[in-house]
């Protein structure tokens, strides 16, 4: 099965009389597999349920809290003896190792017990054990109470002297008023007497308002003095954590290397010093995808074609399902396999060609103030970063004279249906408000993957971008957006089911995370290519909007049904 030259390439077990070589290389970050990649995929899933050698709970028998699911590579390549198989990777660990026999071993290991990386590692966590001792310190936490105590209390009593001494500044006032009036009548003397008695009263409260300053001030400095010395003990350990830190941070980076077809090494501080951040994010250089590349480089592999595929539980804010292929990361892998791949021939960047491309646009109502279209799928409500063709472009090239902004509201790409645009300012402000304010009814139809078992319900699962993978999102409980949806089913059909969706929010990715993910409907959208499965199209239509018109107040319903 494996030749003795190489313990990680792995034969195939079929002949391959039948299958053709990849013309080009995988286009990594968006691709079907090729047939090659998913018989390679098969046979190491077959070993993964067969082998013996060592345990981790994919989570596939038993689920709880220790069960994680993995994504494994496969890369298809030629043998330097000329024979096609392929190489086998994970991404991080698998069973607490990053040695696993028949899976090619990681860039840089910095797991091994005699490396830098443990020993630096431990002088971190060694400062980090000195730092939780002194936060526990209970002095540090009575003198931060007591200093914030006597600084409320000098405020109090500096605050009530100022108000004695303006009462008193009051009652001199009255007192030399009424003396006044009655020195005609009276001594000058008595006057001047009163006057030089309420100034020595005025001198007393000022001298009594600087000795309280000079008295609460000597008192904090006090407290606040055996309080600097704890923080500044603290802020030195943490200063001491944090160069440490960011030194075994670089001296990592520059441990893992990269080579590419023309033999040229780059380390992750060179690959990722032209990113807008500059420092590579965390697990860089861990993902099967450059593990694979490298070991291939470096052993004279001639690598052919490449795929990706998650095995086990998907982890809990993730969308991934067991066996799926998957795309490279985005923030990690692009940067790294952007220098490995250079000089490769390679499969087109399907995101560069414009699907829009010979698809025109519906127009279902207009008049001066707004426009309704029927979006096609596959089309962008705005233009993007790499195609320009869109549905601002195309009405902005058809109504040149408009004011308004045009776009209200956006679509998914994929996603068809109903837009609404605004033609003059106003009539483009008033639509916006009601989008914010949310009194627009929308409804989608979907069609599902699987047979959902209830008739109706609300899916609610809050969402952010995954900032290592855009545009995926996660379900995030702790900083993600609410997002709330109600479903109701159609039709139950074959294995497949059709729904409205009726979102109350909208979220980007809403409907499809809502409906793909295990605490949704854990059912994906037929031909979501990010969540589930990809088909012809993105089963998903927006058909239903229910709005007033924004300068008649005229109450308005639109509905197209979905061609699918």
């Amino acid at each position: 099965m494996m030749p003795m030259s190489d313990p990680c390439f792995t034969s195939f077990l079929h002949p391959l009389d039948s299958y053709s070589l990849p013309d080009r290389f995988t286009f990594p970050f968006y691709y079907e597999p090729h047939p090659l990649c998913e018989l390679a995929a098969n046979q190491l899933q077959g070993h993964l349920i067969s082998q013996t050698e060592w345990q981790h709970n994919f989570g596939l028998e038993e689920s709880n809290d220790k069960a994680i699911g993995k994504m494994f590579g496969v890369l298809l390549v030629r043998h330097p003896s000329g024979e096609v198989g392929f190489l086998s990777a994970f991404s991080g660990k698998v069973a607490d190792s990053n040695h696993l026999p028949h899976f090619v071993p990681p860039v840089f290991d910095m797991l091994e017990d005699d490396g830098f990386f443990k020993t630096e590692l431990a002088e971190i966590t060694e400062i980090n054990t000195v730092i939780k001792q002194k936060q526990a310190n209970p002095l540090l936490t009575d003198l931060t109470l007591e200093l914030q105590k006597e600084t409320v209390l000098s405020k109090e009593k500096l605050e009530a002297q100022r108000q004695r001494m303006i009462d008193g500044r009051k009652s001199r006032k009255e007192q030399r008023a009424e003396a006044e009036r009655k020195v005609k009548d009276g001594s000058q003397e008595v006057l001047e007497q009163l006057k030089i008695q309420l100034g020595k009263e005025s001198v007393q409260e000022k001298n009594t308002l600087r000795d309280l300053k000079i008295f609460w001030d000597e008192k904090i400095h006090h407290i606040q003095h055996q309080l600097d010395v704890l923080t500044s003990e603290l802020s030195n350990f943490k200063t001491a954590r944090k160069n440490l830190s960011n030194g075994l941070q670089k001296k990592l980076f520059q441990q893992y290397k990269f080579l590419n077809t023309y033999g040229v090494v780059k380390d992750l501080n060179d690959i990722f010093k032209e990113t807008p951040n500059h420092i590579p994010p965390a697990g860089s250089g861990e993902c099967a995808a450059p593990k694979l590349l490298q070991y291939a480089f470096a052993h004279g592999f001639t690598p052919l074609a490449l795929a990706e595929f998650w095995w086990g539980i998907a982890p809990k804010s993730e969308i991934r399902q067991h066996k799926k292929f998957y795309a490279s990361c985005q923030s990690k892998c692009l940067p790294i396999l952007g220098h490995m791949l250079d000089g490769i021939d390679m499969d087109e960047n399907p995101l560069l060609i414009n699907p829009a491309e010979g698809k025109d646009i519906e127009v279902i109502y207009e008049d001066e103030f707004m426009l309704i279209i029927n979006k096609p799928a596959d089309f962008l409500s705005v233009p993007g970063k790499n195609i320009h063709d869109s549905v601002y472009s195309r009405i902005k090239q058809r109504y040149p004279n408009a004011t308004g902004g045009l776009i209200v509201h956006r679509l998914d790409m994929a996603t068809s249906g109903l837009m609404v645009l605004g033609l003059t300012s106003k009539a483009h402000k008033r639509l916006q408000k009601q989008f914010i304010n949310r009194t627009v009814e929308k409804r989608y139809t979907a069609l599902i993957d699987g047979v959902l078992k209830e008739d109706k319900g609300t899916v609610t699962l809050p969402l952010r971008g995954d900032l290592y993978d855009r545009p995926r999102q996660l379900v995030c409980f702790e900083h993600g957006k609410t997002a709330d949806t109600t479903y109701q089913v159609i039709e139950r059909k074959g294995n497949k089911t059709k729904v409205y969706l009726y979102p109350k929010t909208g979220r980007t990715h809403q409907l499809r995370v809502h409906c793909a993910h295990h605490l949704g409907l854990n059912m994906p959208i037929v031909g979501d290519d990010l969540y589930g499965k990809k088909a012809e199209r993105l089963h998903l239509h927006a058909g239903y909007l229910a709005l007033s018109h924004p300068m008649t107040k005229e109450a308005m319903t639109f509905n197209v049904e979905a061609e699918f």
